[in-house]
């Protein structure tokens, strides 16, 4: 029982090594890239912006950026993280190579999840010294609530990419998902914008999306302020945290699309 659990844990490990390895031997492309791409959205937004949208009270709208597009980062980059290494398993054929040691299906699918939520953890941190220059005084007002925010939103990315990963036969199939999904629920999540300024029928279509309270209870860590109740906005992320990962554990067991 001993040697099996220890097998087990050995594949893990050497699971999340890889995964780790994979994305870091790369790190302009996966980590510098889209640092530089959130720094390009807040070279123009800040500007183009700036005092033309109602925030809250004595909050500049660089503040109110940056917690916005760390977590931007975070959820897209988590994303792209597990379902671009599962795709890219699936195509060249070696997912086989990854299948055969003695490792469950919860560890199997954690070591994904960790390495992802590490790559996404460097580009946050990435983006949010950047974001420092632009707004020296954004403070960390709650700093638990902002790590929580970001490692349940992370989890949540890495179970979607990860069930992304095992449904697409080719990377046509992850591109559709990635711009379909992920895309519009990302940029429909008040990275930019208060909620509370919109018209009620894209207020509304923001409120259903749980990445907006994801991107709130964040942003609430630095400015201390935000749209929607704190506590809803960890119960919702935590609870579509809980069902992404189910879902991707349900289909990794199943062995979907990942076995004959």
């Amino acid at each position: 029982m001993k040697a099996r659990a220890l097998e087990m844990m050995n594949g893990f490990g050497g699971l999340l090594q890889k995964e780790v390895l994979r994305f870091w031997r790369v790190f302009f492309q996966t980590v510098f890239a889209p640092v530089l791409a959130s720094l390009l959205y807040l070279l123009i937004f800040s500007h183009a912006l700036e005092g033309k949208i109602l925030l809250y009270d004595d909050v500049g709208y660089p503040e109110f950026l940056v917690p916005g597009l760390v977590m931007m980062s975070v959820l897209q980059n988590s994303f792209a993280n597990v379902s671009s290494s599962l795709i890219h398993s699936k195509v060249t054929g070696n997912i086989v190579f990854l299948l055969l040691p003695p490792i469950s299906a919860p560890a199997f699918f954690l070591a994904y999840l960790c390495a992802a939520v590490i790559r996404a953890a460097a580009v946050g941190a990435g983006v949010l010294a950047v974001g420092w220059f632009f707004a020296p005084s954004l403070e960390i007002v709650e700093p638990f609530s902002a790590l929580l925010f970001m490692l349940l939103a992370a989890a949540l990315a890495g179970a979607l990419g990860f069930v992304a990963g095992l449904w697409a036969e080719k990377f046509d199939h992850l591109a559709a998902f990635t711009n379909f999904v992920i895309m519009p629920m990302t940029f429909l999540s008040g990275v930019f914008y208060s909620v509370h300024t919109l018209p009620p029928f894209w207020r509304g279509l923001s409120q259903a999306n749980p990445f907006f309270y994801m991107v709130d209870g964040f942003r609430r860590g630095f400015v201390g302020a935000s749209d929607a109740p704190v506590s809803l906005s960890l119960a919702v992320t935590a609870l579509a945290a809980l069902a992404a990962s189910a879902l991707a554990l349900l289909l990794l067991a199943r062995g979907y699309k990942i076995r004959g």
